[in-house]
């Protein structure tokens, strides 16, 4: 089986998504975010994660404020990344302006697998 991560990406940044958010709009969301990952978790192996905020961004040569758009993060198990592509179509994160859903494939490494 592949195991994957996946970072949500977002214009608007979480923390004051969320400071805006009422009680009832938070419910409503997760109530979305839990029934997508209820459905998910029938073909793949769902570690749900938590939201982000990027606060730095660190080269060889400086460090500084991040432009990052990762709002959060995920991780699944399952059987191919095609298959989660298309659950990840129907994902409730992609109902955000300028939303976006990137997938990455975690790769052995020889030597080094558990």
């Amino acid at each position: 089986m592949a195991k994957f991560m996946v970072l949500y990406n977002a214009d608007v940044k979480t923390r004051d998504l969320m400071a805006k958010a009422s009680p009832e709009e938070m419910k409503a969301s997760m109530g979305e975010w839990t029934a997508w990952r209820d459905e998910a978790s029938k073909t793949f192996k769902v570690e749900f994660g938590l939201p982000m905020q990027a606060v730095a961004n660190v080269s060889s040569e400086s460090s500084g404020p991040s432009d990052s758009p990762v709002s959060g993060y995920s991780t699944f198990e399952g059987p191919s990344k095609d298959e989660l592509v298309e659950l990840l179509k129907s994902h409730p994160q992609l109902k955000r302006p300028g939303a976006s859903i990137d997938v990455l494939e975690f790769l052995s490494m020889p030597g080094l697998d558990a």
